[in-house]
């Protein structure tokens, strides 16, 4: 019997390929960054073929380091960074365009319009989602009215379309030589295509964006006995290795972090920040500006759903202070900075750069930072942004406990922010509720190999994932109420001077010349 399970986690900023044993150990891992391009303000899209060909390397990077051949892995799951959208040619397998990510608000005109006609109450009751510029629907719209060729070859049957595990699946299970065009619900449940209901793509969804049913990849389970294909002799891995995992990267998490019950919530800490609440088999219509999404398929068990806050930029903030303004010279360093004063003297940072997600869900707001003076440093702003991640995870917190009437006792936390130590301390102070990290903070990876593993035996239930999840550190909350209530104040009306700012009427605009 193969000794581990590999996790392609394809993500905003990189993508890694892990490889973890029965104990749900990290046993080795490799991983790439790729290019975000930024063609204006607002856009943010991805090469495609880079991805393909940086997944490629990573898995063949770590198979080389661990000296391991395809008969040493039982399955391999995928995990993926939802709503970036990509249509290719399925005769060439080249990008009809690059992938338009997930935080792109190019199609604003797009959201703004269903919501005026009524249509958006229909995609909320049938998909769960709130019109807006974050999934996939408006993405391929717009690809089909901005591209050249791209409608003709929809009609034609020629253009695919499906977010960043569907292009791989493709692509590792042969491309243009019989690759599987397939998704699995979890993602299908991110694009306002999917009824949540049946599971499958709605006519009257698909005409609100004239997007041809062909173009879509048949919509799968999380975990699939089947499988989805092999990785073919010759491919990276130098022999066939099933594909038996699929899950949108928060989906993952929540498998990860074993919250398998109703009630059990994680936060994700990555480039944009994700809380999650389990509902088991209720379908919950969120009244708070939640997202009603899947939460997983394992085989032919019943679908579970979730409750979700995404909230657009939180780690990417911290990314910006690096990259744009040049505050800091690493990640790292940001924990070092912020921890130079002892609170924010006064200064709040909404980063609204792609508009407000959950729960406000304001495609007309833009970034700000309020409340400077003489007296502040970049050390204040830098806290600030930190304190940002945490006061956008209350907000989302606060509206998950309107819907669901679930008070969080504790808040299990992943990604690469909990890293940060100052970070997680101020979330439990923010929240008012502990906070906890698990030994294995990559939980994404872990919980798209979970998935794999369990349709192939390598586990044998979930009571046996349980088992291998334990705590690394907790934090407990240390501000009082009177800190917790004096910050939240500061935070809303930081909030509300960043709405009203953009002007969302109009026609969408073009693409830019090639």
């Amino acid at each position: 019997m193969a000794d581990f399970v590999g996790a392609v986690d394809q993500g905003t900023t990189s993508t890694r390929f892990m490889v973890f044993d029965h104990a749900g150990n990290e046993r080795g891992k490799f991983q790439l960054e790729h290019e975000q391009i930024l063609p204006r303000a607002g856009w943010v899209e991805h090469n495609p073929v880079e991805i393909r060909e940086r997944t490629q390397t990573v898995i063949r990077s770590v198979m080389n380091q661990m000296g391991l051949g395809s008969s040493d892995l039982a399955a391999i799951g995928i995990t993926n960074q939802r709503e970036t959208t990509v249509v290719w040619d399925r005769r060439t397998g080249r990008p009809l365009y690059n992938a338009i990510v997930w935080q792109d608000t190019r199609t604003d005109r797009i959201a703004s319009a269903l919501d005026r006609d009524g249509r958006g109450d229909v995609i909320r009751r049938k998909a769960g989602l709130p019109p807006a510029t974050y999934f996939s629907a408006g993405k391929v719209q717009w690809i089909l009215e901005n591209v050249d060729g791209a409608r003709e070859a929809a009609e034609r049957g020629d253009a695919l379309f499906g977010n960043t595990d569907t292009w791989l699946l493709w692509n590792l299970t042969g491309g243009i030589d019989g690759g599987r065009h397939v998704t699995d619900v979890t993602n299908a449940s991110r694009t306002m295509l999917m009824n949540l209901e049946t599971l499958d793509w709605d006519d009257e969804l698909l005409s609100f964006f004239g997007i041809p049913r062909p173009m879509l990849p048949e919509i799968r389970p999380s975990s699939d006995p089947e499988g989805y294909g092999t990785i073919r002799t010759g491919g990276p891995l130098g022999g066939e290795i099933m594909l038996t995992g699929d899950l949108g990267d928060q989906q993952a998490a929540m498998v990860g972090q074993v919250c398998f019950a109703p009630g059990e919530a994680k936060n994700t800490y990555g480039t944009g920040n994700f809380l999650l609440l389990n509902t088991g088999t209720e379908l919950v219509r969120s009244k708070a500006g939640l997202l009603t999404t899947v939460c997983y398929k394992f085989g032919d068990e019943p679908v579970r759903y979730a409750l979700e806050g995404s909230i657009a930029v939180t780690g990417s903030a911290v990314q910006w202070l690096r990259d744009q303004l040049g505050i800091i010279r690493d990640a790292a360093e940001s924990e070092q900075l912020a921890g130079e004063v002892p609170d924010n003297g006064g200064v709040y940072f909404v980063p609204a750069f792609s508009g407000l997600f959950a729960p406000y869900w304001r495609s007309d707001a833009r970034g700000a930072i309020v409340g400077l003076s003489r007296f502040n440093t970049r050390a204040h702003i830098t806290r600030a942004t930190l304190e940002a991640i945490c006061y956008q995870s209350r907000d989302v917190a606060e509206a998950m406990e309107k819907d669901s009437g679930v008070r969080l006792d504790v808040l299990k936390v992943d990604g690469g922010v909990t890293a940060n130590q100052l970070c997680m301390q101020m979330q439990a102070d923010i929240l008012g509720v502990p906070v906890s990290r698990p030994v294995v903070a990559e939980t994404t990876a872990l919980g798209a190999a979970y998935a794999a593993g369990l349709a192939v035996g390598f586990w044998k239930n979930t009571d046996e994932l349980r088992e291998n999840w334990n705590e690394d550190r907790r934090w407990q909350p240390q501000w009082d109420d009177q800190q917790r209530a004096t910050g939240a104040a500061g935070w809303r009306k930081a909030v509300q001077r960043t709405l009203d700012w953009v002007d969302v009427d109009g026609d969408a605009e073009a693409a830019p010349d090639a």
